[in-house]
């Protein structure tokens, strides 16, 4: 028995992109028909949801804060329609226009049947994991970011769920995740975590993948860095953009990017439970505001910097057509 759980990055739907989806608000604004499809034939989608979607709220009052990130309230709709399950909304832009506009973004969600985690209403909600089912998996996902520290929930106040990865992993989030792998059969983590536009993981992030794992979750997917980072034991440690209207770093080139797909297969008879098998990459290329599969010198830009970031973690990649996959992902 297997499951496919297509995973995105950071994907942004405001400023540029929010004027698109607000003159046509439909999944073909954003992306292409090959990546929808990749979208439409797996079993679940999680991303990184990098705004808010409201149409109230002030900018927050942080002077040293620069972007500001806010979708049109169709923009729910529209990410149902692509065929996304759960959105995290555990970053550094859920609370871009204030209280109002992150509960706004949660009823949005909802009423469009995307499950959200990560922040919410208050400290509880922000924190708890989301469960989904496909194939007879339950899958878990939790949210969590680390930063920034004044976004973060509190008991009666809205916010993110906020941890100091630097300083480790903190004892809620591995008790949050032990909870979570009692509760369903597997358990996927999304930590926005790092600085932006780096090429590979820092130190801290690398121990909190590792202490993740350790405390029970089946894969963890990060983003954060706008620059995907290579995988390995089950970590993809930085899947990079999706969609966005970001400037262009010509060496980094934040404009090319990749669109994952895991599969989980049930290998109960081996003892281990639901477990990832396989894991695949679609190379992307981000335009303004609208995303297309990677092609020519582009699609051997990402093959060649994906290869080498996976070899620094041990994983090997190979070809398979237009796909970069590590076979027998154990």
């Amino acid at each position: 028995m297997a499951v496919t759980v297509a995973l995105a990055g950071d994907t942004m739907l405001g400023r540029g992109v929010a004027e698109r989806l607000a003159l046509a608000p439909a999944p073909g604004t954003l992306f292409d028909e090959e990546i929808r499809a990749v979208l439409a034939g797996s079993d679940l989608c999680v991303l990184n949801l990098e705004c808010c979607v409201s149409d109230r709220g002030e900018p927050w009052p942080d002077p040293g804060k620069p972007f500001f990130f806010r979708a049109p309230p169709a923009a729910g709709g529209v990410l149902a329609e692509l065929g996304v399950d759960c959105v995290t909304l555990a970053n550094n832009h859920a609370l871009d226009y204030g209280y109002d506009a992150l509960l706004d973004t949660r009823a949005y969600l909802a009423r469009a049947g995307v499950r959200a985690v990560g922040a919410g209403a208050d400290l509880a909600e922000a924190r708890e994991f989301a469960v989904l089912e496909a194939g007879g998996l339950r899958l878990a996902v939790v949210g969590v970011t680390d930063h920034p520290e004044d976004f973060a929930a509190r008991a009666t106040r809205p916010g993110v769920a906020w941890a100091d990865l630097g300083r480790g992993v903190p004892r809620w989030l591995t008790a949050l995740v032990r909870r979570a792998a009692e509760e369903a059969d597997a358990v996927l983590v999304t930590p926005h975590w790092g600085p932006n536009m780096t090429t590979r993981p820092p130190h801290h992030v690398v121990e909190a993948a590792a202490a993740l794992r350790a405390a029970g979750a089946t894969l963890v997917a990060g983003h954060s860095a706008h620059v995907f980072h290579g995988a390995g034991d089950h970590v993809l440690y930085d899947m990079g953009d999706f969609v966005d209207d970001y400037a262009v770093d010509r060496w980094l080139r934040n404009d090319l990017g990749l669109l994952f797909r895991v599969t989980l297969e049930d290998l109960e008879g081996s003892g281990t439970g639901w477990a990832p098998v396989r894991l695949e990459a679609l190379p992307l290329f981000l335009d303004y505001c609208r995303t297309t599969v990677a092609r020519g010198d582009d699609w051997e830009w990402v093959r060649d910097r994906f290869s080498r970031a996976c070899a620094e973690r041990g994983t090997a990649v190979t070809v398979r057509g237009e796909r970069l996959v590590v076979e027998d992902w154990r």
